[in-house]
């Protein structure tokens, strides 16, 4: 059984390396960047070290706070008024020692406002013991994704014990020159596409028994061919979001998925779900459309809806249409915004699962999704029918809120 992750000292000062870069950039945009980590424990917070004001101190113990889930630890109160920043990392560690079940990740913001992800450790550790025996042993891994990120988080700090390895080393300063030379048989290179694109161009050849790992965006065909040509003796493509952590692994360019132990796929088109507290299933929220093929992998078939404004805010009918379709009550389901004409928000129509009461679904569809989502998120107008409305192609095709006359 391996040690919690925060036992190690190294591992959660890169994570909090991270975290603290990340949100001073948010608070400081186009001011001059924190010097690069790994800070010594003794580095002030304030003047004569990283230059923090007492809001930005106070602001980013929240941060800590709110990743590492310490608001039921005793430390709470005691991080805004920490001078070092070994002071925070000693904290977090007395923090995570007592409370320590769930992280916190926020996503980019590239496919929507940024939001916060919560997630039970013991889920994402699932998730590395699986992904350790797909990898197998390893002498090092070098990082060049953040670790206060999901990705970076589980490929950083929850894998590399797993693997075995001795060390893990932060290469995001390295240029791809200096990478290779890096580089030894038996290493295990955490990167992202853009970065990947770099070693292609600038890495001649890549040492024997290297493996690489890729996630964050999808990765090129072309590119993955290229990487193996270079040498690299394996790429593990990984699909999945901030929102699910890993869904599945490829290691060729343009093959299927296979989808990863802890999730399970489930009848028709309803998303793959997952094990969660007191016995209840999470399903997957995917804002992609899968098809899955008789071997029971899964391609991926492009988003299943793009963004729509309501109320000058962006929402998602696909995270809607995942919410709703984990309802008890529900077989199928589509979402998407009102016709000019109908009004300004979301509407719905759904396929009640046979024998279900449709005026007692309704009630319970809105009680469910006022909890589960936000007010411009929820659907204001509910359709039902024994069947999603298509047309003679069978694609899905608009429905009017109100029958005609």
């Amino acid at each position: 059984m391996n040690a919690p992750w925060h036992a190690c000292g190294a591992a959660l000062r890169r994570v909090l390396n991270d975290l603290v870069l990340d949100e001073v950039g948010r608070l400081r945009p186009g001011a001059t960047p924190l010097p690069p980590p790994l800070w010594p424990d003794d580095t002030a917070l304030g003047a004569h070290g990283l230059g923090l004001d007492s809001l930005e101190r106070y602001t980013v113990a929240a941060a800590i706070a709110e990743m590492l889930d310490l608001h039921a630890s005793t430390v709470l109160d005691d991080l805004p008024a920490a001078e070092q920043f070994g002071q925070w990392c000693a904290l977090a560690g007395r923090g995570l020692a007592e409370a320590g079940t769930h992280l916190t990740f926020r996503t980019s913001g590239s496919t929507g406002s940024p939001k916060r992800c919560r997630h039970a450790l013991a889920a994402l550790e699932t998730e590395a013991d699986g992904l350790a025996a797909c990898i197998g042993p390893r002498r090092r891994v070098l990082v060049a994704v953040p670790v206060h990120h999901i990705y970076g988080f589980i490929f950083g700090v929850l894998l590399p014990p797993r693997l075995g390895a001795d060390a893990v080393l932060d290469v995001r300063r390295r240029p791809p020159q200096a990478l290779q030379a890096q580089l030894e048989p038996g290493d295990l290179l955490v990167s992202h596409p853009a970065h990947w694109a770099l070693v292609d161009r600038f890495c001649s050849a890549l040492p024997a028994d290297v493996v690489g790992v890729t996630s964050t965006a999808p990765c090129p065909d072309p590119l993955a061919d290229a990487l193996v040509e270079r040498g690299l003796s394996r790429l593990l493509q990984i699909y999945g979001s901030s929102e699910t952590a890993g869904v599945g692994w490829r290691d060729r360019a343009g093959a299927s998925y296979t989808l990863m132990p802890h999730w399970q796929r489930t009848d028709g088109a309803a998303p793959p779900v997952r094990a969660a507290a007191e016995g209840d299933v999470q399903p997957a929220d995917l804002q992609d459309v899968l098809e899955w093929l008789p071997d029971g992998r899964f391609t991926v078939c492009g988003r299943r809806d793009e963004a729509v404004q309501v109320g000058g805010v962006n929402v998602f009918p696909g995270r809607v249409r995942t919410v709703i379709l984990a309802h008890p009550g529900v077989e199928d389901c589509a979402v998407r915004r009102m016709a000019a004409s109908e009004g300004e928000r979301l509407k719905a129509f759904v396929v009640p699962r046979t024998g279900v009461d449709t005026a007692a679904l309704l009630p319970a569809l809105e009680a469910w999704t006022k909890e589960r989502l936000s007010a411009p998120e929820c659907p204001r107008a509910w359709s039902f029918g024994p069947q999603l409305p298509t047309d003679d192609r069978g694609k899905l095709r608009d429905w009017p809120i109100f029958p005609p006359a």
